[in-house]
């Protein structure tokens, strides 16, 4: 999952407040996979955001979870802020930025990196891109391509099936292994609601040697509306 200038946000504030919609969702996960890396060497994570959605489609919000990359960072905090529209009764666009920061030590903001996004949802089948220009500080133009597809059960049990690739554009300056500058991920997640708690148990795993190993995730989140 998944990511804003402060500006930006001052502004869409202040421009549609009369129509705002405000909710906060607070998710307990048993790791923090990001596109299948674990962000919390392979422990429990909890997660809140605080998200802001104008009936013209613009939304903005914010999202914190604890990292643990075996140094003294241990929070990461994401701005984003987008727009979204309904091209048709079966075809929607989503368009924004995101921005990644990390906390805990003096040296943590050197990895915050600013991304960009587009996601098309098709019917139940969503093709996602992401671009980052300095991807974690290094440097290194990085993009992710993503499919994935939603096959509904019930009208509370649905199963999640995706696929996503990460790039980098330099391998001089960022290599997700050495020699391999790309990695494939793929998860297999089962969702269900009930009594106002979202559920999610699935698998997922990548094509990397040294990290990115498959792993089952397990999430209960719960959304609150104000």
């Amino acid at each position: 999952m998944h990511r804003k200038t402060l500006a930006l946000l001052a502004t869409l504030s202040c421009s549609f407040a009369a129509q705002a919609e405000w909710s906060s969702t607070v998710t307990l996960a048993s790791d923090y996979l990001f596109n299948g890396v674990s962000q919390t060497d392979e422990k429990p994570a909890l997660q809140a955001s605080l998200d802001w959605a104008g009936d013209s489609g613009w939304y903005a919000g914010a999202w914190a979870s604890n990292v643990d990359f075996g140094d003294d960072t241990n929070l990461e905090v994401d701005l984003y802020a987008g727009f979204y529209q309904d091209i048709n009764d079966n075809v929607g666009l989503d368009l924004g930025v995101a921005q990644y920061t990390y906390h805990g030590a003096s040296y943590s903001d050197e990895g915050n990196y600013a991304e960009a996004y587009m996601l098309w949802a098709i019917g139940n089948t969503e093709l996602n891109f992401w671009y980052a220009w300095d991807y974690f500080g290094t440097g290194a133009g990085h993009y992710i391509v993503m499919l994935n597809h939603t096959i509904p059960i019930t009208d509370d049990l649905s199963l999640l099936l995706g696929v996503d690739r990460s790039t980098s554009t330099d391998s001089d300056k960022f290599q997700w292994e050495e020699g391999d500058d790309s990695y494939i991920h793929w998860q297999a997640t089962a969702n269900y609601s009930i009594s106002g708690f979202d559920l999610s148990l699935g698998v997922q795993g990548t094509d990397l040697d040294t990290y990115g190993d498959t792993r089952v995730l397990l999430t209960v989140g719960r959304t609150f509306n104000f």
